[in-house]
């Protein structure tokens, strides 16, 4: 509602800034006023603003010769607040533009990051899998190794004690045949003598 009263007032007031084309201040202020309502990036922005500077330049082209300076100051101090006022505004919606586009490349770089953490993150973990793998493969084998080297100790051991066990066996034998070759040879009678030859 506030701007449509704005917008009617804007309205009634236009067509006396018209006829003030002999006013080469009024002319001048109108000018820039009208530049304002052209440009589409201020088209629709300090409407309050510009509705005020309208408004003292109808004041300016009604004042007596008395009163123009001090009118004359008003409606450019009204016309300049209504450019600063519109540049204001046209630079805030460039900079919640930018902020926004700040804010889609941040949160694109932050996903971008998470999927490079990720993917990362994966290749680690498939890295570390691979070397767990290895070093249980080279465990199995040292446990081969192991064992087999145990076998082989356990046999080689195995066959020296059935070699020890043989040779003494056959030293007990060899001993026993000895003893019972000495108790043969002592069991024999002595040989005879043989008599003299009678002379």
């Amino acid at each position: 509602m506030k701007y449509l009263s704005i917008g009617l007032a804007t309205l009634l007031l236009a067509a006396p800034l018209v006829q003030a084309a002999e006013n080469p201040d009024v002319l001048r202020l109108s000018q820039r006023l009208q530049a304002l309502d052209a440009d589409p990036a201020t088209t629709h922005v300090a409407a309050y603003e510009r509705l005020q500077a309208r408004q003292a330049l109808q004041a300016l082209e009604q004042a007596r010769s008395s009163a123009r300076p001090a009118a004359l100051k008003v409606a450019q101090a009204r016309v300049e607040t209504a450019e600063v006022a519109a540049q204001t505004a046209v630079t805030q919606v460039e900079i919640d533009r930018l902020d926004r586009e700040r804010s889609e490349l941040l949160v694109e770089a932050s996903r971008r990051d998470a999927e490079r953490a990720r993917r990362e993150a994966e290749r680690l973990r498939i890295q570390a899998q691979i070397q767990a793998e290895e070093a249980a493969r080279l465990r199995e084998q040292a446990d081969a190794a192991t064992t087999a080297q145990a076998e082989a100790e356990g046999a080689l051991d195995s066959v020296a004690s059935g070699q020890a066990a043989r040779l003494r066996a056959a030293r007990q034998r060899a001993a026993e045949l000895a003893r019972q070759e000495a108790e043969l040879m002592r069991e024999q009678p002595p040989a005879p003598e043989e008599a003299d030859d009678k002379p």
